[in-house]
């Protein structure tokens, strides 16, 4: 036996030759030259996983090709598994190797053996036998190895969930509580077995647990692993555990609302409720109830609709998770609600407050009059001299377009209700032209009153040609300016459903509209129309067939 303990730094092949010498140390020899070697193979083990651990299963077996052979053997030998916290690093090394997403059968038959040895060294204090006595033990049971494995980690997993528990609830018996750093390294191994079905339990319990530490004591790597998992389908997880997970790591809460928006713009939608239901299966409109989680939620939309230039199909998809956020938050219980100060602390309150109510809340007669009290707290708030800066203005854009249910009501009142056109008028040049440099909203306010006065005058006729709309379908296809062209589009999109004499040559007034403006404009109005009308059930038959028949010819040219 080498009397000579000094060894260069990450000798591998010296360990390797070790480790085959020693086997699983049954000899008197080979026990004390395993007890002279242990803290010099601790810091090799530590060297080693320090090297791999960022590299990633292929990279690390290149590296070391007889990397599985030198850990295989370690974990057997009791003296290695059973000196400081080698057990423990071995661990972490199987951890690299383990391949998350198996692409051959080597891969698939490589995670299996790493499994079977996490599955020993997370026993290996309790069954201090040797591996004959073990197998004759399991066999007596009437297990093979397989099921040993199985039945050993729901073990192992019912033993942890409970211990947490116990420590959760016990937190002041300081000498019965677990260390922080034992509770990071549980969370460490769960990283190469999280799609394992038996191990949900666990998972759910670490994410819920906190313990009494003001830093994060889960790994990094094993938040990131579980939201990747729960975003690809490969584990099911409870409401409360995914809140906890994203309340509790930034980064995969971002990631979660990034591949919320990718899913949604990777599907042609043939309705909002298509939305929804991807929206709800995400949690994240559920999510929101917390303050802290809205906020940053509405953050990424909001830096997505800049990136997009205020694309309409990204503000439709903030409108509906709005909706959805407020749904969740509406059915909180009472005493575990958040002020809606928590969700807007930066807004005129009185005016979240009124963009807040859902216009089926109340009735159709009192829905003009909160329109014109929405205007004139807004107005109020634009021609304040204190907000003078872009941001300022862009806030309060951000924060009206949100609520554009209430946007969408307003352009159908003016045409059906007795409303005072200039307060609901004025709010709808604000929203599609918010800064007013030379005038602009002015000049949207002056097209759209024109507008306005011209579809008044048609409103009642039931015999109406193109010809008769021809004035305003010119304002939409002659005009240069983006947001006159947007307002206009709206007010007679809707005229031409709501209006008697509308219906007849609606299908015609589109086709020319969409001939020389972005489509997508007209089918979003038209699709937050139909979940409108689908949510509320208020309008009559004729409308929404007649809706239904222009979103099937939109939706083969969208």
């Amino acid at each position: 036996m080498a009397e000579d303990t000094t060894v260069p730094k990450l000798n591998f092949g010296y360990w390797l030759d070790k480790a085959i010498e020693w086997g699983q140390a049954t000899t008197l020899e080979s026990q004390k030259d395993v007890c002279l070697h242990l803290p010099q193979l601790r810091e090799f083990l530590h060297q080693l996983y320090e090297t791999v651990k960022h590299s990633g299963s292929t990279v690390a077996i290149q590296q070391f090709p007889l990397i599985g052979q030198l850990l295989g053997r370690l974990c057997w030998n009791p003296f290695v598994i059973g000196y400081d916290e080698s057990q423990k690093t071995l661990m972490w090394c199987l951890c690299c190797l383990y391949s998350s997403e198996p692409q051959n059968a080597v891969e698939l038959k490589a995670n299996s053996w790493i499994r079977s040895l996490l599955c020993h060294l997370l026993s290996s204090s309790k069954w201090e036998s040797n591996e004959a006595e073990t197998s004759t033990f399991i066999s007596a049971l009437g297990y093979t190895s397989a099921d040993y494995y199985c039945h050993l980690v729901k073990n192992m997993v019912v033993s942890l969930v409970t211990e947490l528990r116990e420590n959760q609830f016990s937190g002041l018996n300081i000498l019965g509580s677990i260390s922080a750093s034992r509770v990071n390294a549980v969370s460490i191994f769960c990283v190469p077995l999280i799609t394992l079905p038996d191990l949900t339990p666990l998972l759910e319990t670490l994410l819920l647990y906190h313990g009494g530490s003001s830093k994060e004591i889960l790994s990094s790597e094993f938040l990131e692993a579980v939201n990747e998992a729960f975003l690809k389908k490969k584990i099911s997880l409870s409401e409360s555990a995914v809140f906890s997970l994203w309340l509790r790591h930034l980064p995969s809460l971002e990631k979660a609302t990034l591949h919320l928006l990718d899913q949604l713009f990777s599907i042609h939608w043939n309705s909002l409720e298509e939305v929804a239901c991807v929206m709800k299966d995400s949690l994240l409109p559920q999510a929101a109830s917390h303050p802290a989680i809205f906020r940053i939620v509405n953050e990424i939309f909001k830096n997505a609709l800049m990136e997009t230039d205020g694309t309409s199909g990204v503000m439709t998809v903030i409108q509906v998770f709005t909706q959805l956020f407020l749904q969740a938050h509406q059915n909180e219980n009472k005493q575990h609600k958040f002020p809606l100060k928590a969700y807007f602390p930066c807004h005129h309150q009185p005016l979240v407050r009124g963009l807040v109510r859902r216009p089926f809340e109340l009735p159709t007669t009192y829905r003009s009059q909160h329109l014109k009290h929405i205007s004139d707290m807004l107005k109020a708030l634009v021609e304040d001299a204190n907000v003078s800066s872009l941001t300022d203005l862009f806030e309060i854009w951000f924060l009206v377009a949100c609520f554009g249910e209430w946007l969408d009501i307003a352009a159908e009142q003016l045409l059906k209700d007795a409303v005072e056109p200039d307060a609901v008028l004025w709010l709808l040049a604000f929203y599609y032209c918010p800064k007013n440099e030379n005038q602009q909203r002015t000049q949207t306010m002056a097209e759209a009153q024109a507008v306005y006065n011209h579809l008044m005058m048609l409103f009642s006729c039931t015999d109406l040609s193109l010809k008769d709309l021809e004035a305003a379908v010119h304002r939409i296809t002659g005009i240069e300016q983006c947001w006159n062209q947007c307002l206009t589009t709206h007010l007679l999109t809707n005229f031409l459903l709501f209006s008697p004499g509308g219906h007849r040559i609606a299908q015609e007034c589109i086709y020319h509209i969409t001939k020389t403006t972005d489509m997508s404009k007209v089918y979003n109005l038209l699709i937050r129309t139909a979940y409108r009308f689908n949510h509320n059930g208020e309008e009559d038959q004729r409308t929404v067939k007649l809706l239904n028949e222009l979103l099937q010819k939109l939706t083969l040219k969208v």
